[in-house]
Formats: C-alpha cells, structure tokens, sequence
C-alpha cells in the first residue's frame, strides 16, 4: 500500500477531558485519519511516542507497541499543560530520528512564534471551528504523502510539490491560516511588535518582531536596510545615491537605506554581483 492510501496515526494530547474529548471526535469524522491514540498529559505523550509505554497500553484502539517512536504521523498537542508543556514536549520530538509533526491546539496566539520556530505543521486556536481544523488534517496528510513527516515519501506523483515549511510563513487572518512562500515577500516593515510582510500581491501582518525575522531570514537573503525594515535582496532592482541619500527600488516601492546600513548593504550587493561575473 502506498503512502498516500494510509490513514494517518495520530496522538491527541490534552489535559483537559472535555478538549480531548472535542478533539478525539473531530479526528473521528475526518477520513483521511486512522488510528488515534489519547493522552491526557505531554508525559504520558512522551512514553507513547518513546516506547516506554508499550507493554501497558496494548488494546484494540492500535495504542499498543506498534506505535514506538516512529508510530505516529502527527502529534495534535495542547501548548499550556502542567508538568511539562507541549512546546517542551515539541523540543524533546525534535531529536527523535524520525519526529512526528506537530499540530498544537491552544487557547492563546502568544505562542505562535515558538510553535513555528519549532517547525508545526499548524497552529490551531480554541475553540476549535470545523472548517478550520479539516484544513490543518490536509496540509498534514500532504506533507505526510511528500515525504516529510516520519514515513518515506511516496513515489512522485503529477501535480505541485507540496512547499517545505521552511519556505513558508503562516499568516492568520480571520481563524483562517493562510501560508506565504517566502518566495514571495519583497521586504517586510515593523510595525509594533508586529511585522508586515509585503509582496506582489499585497501585504500580510504577523505577530512577530522584526529582530526575530532579521536573525531567521538572513540565511535566506533578508537583509535589514533600516531599522524597522528588511528588505530581499535578489528582489532589490536598483540602487539610488541622491544626495548623500542611499535608496533601493523594489517594483514600484522606493525604500531609505539608513546611514548605519548602508555599508553591509552596498558590500552585499557587490558580493552578489561579482558571483554573477564569476
């Protein structure tokens, strides 16, 4: 069997009964899941996913020691729970061999930023809406089908390549989260403790500082060209000193270029192009 003709396995993590309850029971109706396994605490979570667990959870829910490590396709996980909380039980994943992905569910949107930094598949917000959640179950089972949850990938298919997450940034708008290539944003502008995404379609707020973007992206040819701005670099299209006043152009959007950086930026730029000459 395929891949892409598995239902997912999937461990439900919450401490409050009626949430895991309203979680077990949306997992239930959507087809494309399989086996779902509960667990009321990221502890009793951890000795599933582990292993430990194995010989005092057998039973005909597939809880039993088929599900070691590698069990499970993706771990639905409460972010504020008492002992050790799902973002400790995500860092702990993160050095398994072959980690599940991680959809939290939480009340707050504080912890957005680390969820993602963490690489989540999703970030659900109570109370949970129907539409909403069916989404997060298909962006998993896609990223499951393109190799990159712990199964291998399935054979190549036609149709588009399903996007890493690194190369994606989610916006939410309205309950709804929507996922940015970061192909696609031109330059980003802090506002507050928010940042503006910018592309060629429009823009995007996020809930996310700009240092933390600048730190993130500079890998990925971000650069900060002043100090509530970044800007990408391959999309900088000309380079104006007018006056002592540097400016770069990017599609119709003339941006300043402070004094403090404009040093690493012209650097920068000749570096991209004398590896274009080479």
């Amino acid at each position: 069997m395929r891949v892409t003709d598995v239902p997912l396995r999937v461990l439900a993590v919450d401490d409050e009964e009626p949430a895991l309850a309203e979680l077990l029971y949306l997992l239930g109706e959507d087809p494309r899941v399989g086996t779902v396994v509960p667990a009321l605490a990221a502890g009793e979570a951890l000795r599933r996913l582990s292993g430990a667990g194995a010989d005092a959870s057998g039973g005909s829910d597939g809880s039993g020691g088929e599900h070691g490590g590698e069990g499970f396709d993706v771990v639905f996980l409460d972010i504020d729970m008492p002992g050790l909380s799902g973002l400790e039980l995500a860092r702990l994943l993160g050095a398994f061999p072959a980690p599940p992905l991680i959809v939290f569910v939480t009340a707050y949107e504080d912890f957005a930023v680390r969820a993602f930094d963490l690489k989540a598949a999703d970030y659900l917000l109570k109370p949970l809406r129907k539409e909403r959640f069916a989404e997060a179950v298909r962006r998993v089972a896609e990223l499951v089908r393109a190799g990159q949850g712990p199964r291998p990938a399935a054979p190549a298919a036609p149709g588009p390549a399903v996007p890493a997450l690194d190369d994606q940034v989610p916006v939410e708008l309205g309950g709804v989260t929507r996922f940015v290539p970061l192909a696609d944003i031109t330059y980003v502008e802090a506002q507050g403790d928010y940042a503006r995404l910018h592309t060629g379609r429009g823009s995007h707020l996020v809930r996310i500082p700009l240092s933390t973007l600048e730190e993130q992206w500079r890998s990925r040819g971000f650069v900060r060209i002043h100090r509530s701005r970044l800007v990408a670099l391959g999309r900088i299209e000309e380079l104006r000193v007018d006056g002592g006043n540097l400016t770069v152009r990017i599609g119709d959007r003339v941006l300043a270029v402070s004094r403090r950086n404009a040093r690493e930026l012209r650097d920068l730029l000749a570096g991209r192009a004398a590896g274009r000459v080479r």
